[in-house]
């Protein structure tokens, strides 16, 4: 950033993830990178250890997407995974952003039980490959 003239600084940095609403970044353990704590689409290692997941999660969307996402689920596309949230409300604010809301409950447990592998990320968003469509169930929001 320093060399395309936006002056950067660690102390900027520091601002930066501490004031985070959301949370999305954290430092290296010797503070010398900076990164997401996820939705990257590049490729790379996020070190998360796979983790049991509570009963349920919920993903927001917009409705245009429910055709779709009834019958391929939810796929991470060009993203490393699915996000899902532990709280509706929160999955109803990142379904606005898309169009008019909808909600889809996620059977979080019974998919681990399956085989799947959830993740939790430092700001407490879980994580996982795919949601198949019959581990969800439609919410109106």
């Amino acid at each position: 950033m320093n060399q395309a003239g936006r002056k950067i600084n660690i102390e900027i940095l520091k601002s930066v993830v501490k004031n985070c609403n959301k949370q999305r970044f954290r430092f290296n353990s010797d503070k010398t990178k900076i990164c997401a704590n996820q939705g990257h689409s590049l490729k790379l290692d996020l070190d998360l250890k796979a983790l049991e997941p509570p009963e349920f999660l919920y993903h927001g969307t917009a409705e245009r997407f429910l055709d779709s996402i009834r019958e391929k689920g939810l796929l991470k596309k060009n993203r490393h995974h699915v996000h899902l949230s532990l709280e509706q409300q929160t999955a109803h604010q990142v379904g606005k952003r898309h169009g008019k809301p909808i909600i889809l409950k996620v059977m979080a447990r019974q998919m681990y039980q399956a085989g799947f592998k959830f993740y939790c990320s430092e700001n407490k968003v879980w994580l996982t490959d795919a949601v198949p469509s019959q581990y969800f169930e439609l919410i109106i929001a």
